[in-house]
């Protein structure tokens, strides 16, 4: 799940099991059909694809499906048309939530999303309605082990970057939305890269009080996250840590 750090999405997804890693799997091949279709099969003349290869890679997929994904949406005419739609919401106690969605059938699609959305106290609301609560972003996670953090700080910034963050955990560095391809391709010649996406980064951050509204919230961003025609999710919930 996608909030404001993305560190929790890393480590959840280090820990998934085969059935998890293939559900990424099948979302990140999305991408890249989406990516070929719109501007080629090589990556060094788009930059989307570019993006979503580098994606693919810190998710652990396999170079083979990699190549097989791009081959499949480069010369097979049946592949599956896939558009883009963004859904927005609330969760409980006004939770602000953006869904990004690739999708063959808008109508299914919409109905799972507010079928999550009903079922969890939560409620879909229309385009606008909590995108304003947040800044488009690249965010690029870097693990911490024991890196200086000075000499980080000086490559990130040298390479474009807007702002950095660092805990004992992890790393977050923050770029303009159109200059993170270049941030990362900067950095992974020295560091290993757990994460690098555009992401949709919250301006501030809403509390959940109670054991319901947790578990509410909880359960809709787990059943969202679930779909396979749901690519990301969004939120301005702090979560705790034990979650």
């Amino acid at each position: 799940m996608s909030g404001h750090s993305k560190w929790s999405t890393i480590k959840r997804k280090k820990g998934a099991n085969d059935a998890q890693r293939a559900k990424i799997f099948t979302k990140i091949a999305r991408e890249i059909i989406v990516a070929v279709k719109a501007g080629g099969p090589d990556p060094d003349n788009n930059a989307s694809l570019k993006d979503a290869i580098a994606k693919a890679r810190s998710n652990n997929m396999p170079n083979d499906n990699i190549n097989r994904t791009i081959k499949k949406a480069a010369g097979d005419t049946d592949t599956d048309n896939y558009e883009s739609i963004t859904y927005e919401g609330y969760g409980p106690a006004g939770v602000a939530v953006i869904v990004n969605t690739l999708t063959d059938n808008r109508n299914r699609t919409a109905a799972d999303v507010r079928h999550a959305f009903d079922k969890n106290g939560g409620t879909m609301g229309q385009t606008g309605c909590v995108s304003f609560m947040f800044d488009q972003k690249g965010v690029i996670v870097i693990e911490n082990d024991d890196i200086d953090e000075e000499e980080i700080t000086m490559a990130a910034l040298e390479a474009g970057a807007e702002d950095i963050e660092v805990d004992d955990e992890a790393i977050e560095i923050t770029t303009a939305p159109n200059d993170m391809g270049t941030v990362r391709d900067a950095l992974a010649e020295k560091y290993e890269i757990s994460s690098a996406e555009v992401s949709m980064v919250p301006q501030t951050m809403t509390a959940l009080e109670g054991e319901e509204q947790i578990k509410n919230m909880t359960r809709l961003l787990d059943m969202l996250e679930d779909n396979d025609d749901v690519q990301d999710v969004y939120h301005n919930w702090e979560m705790p840590d034990e979650v």
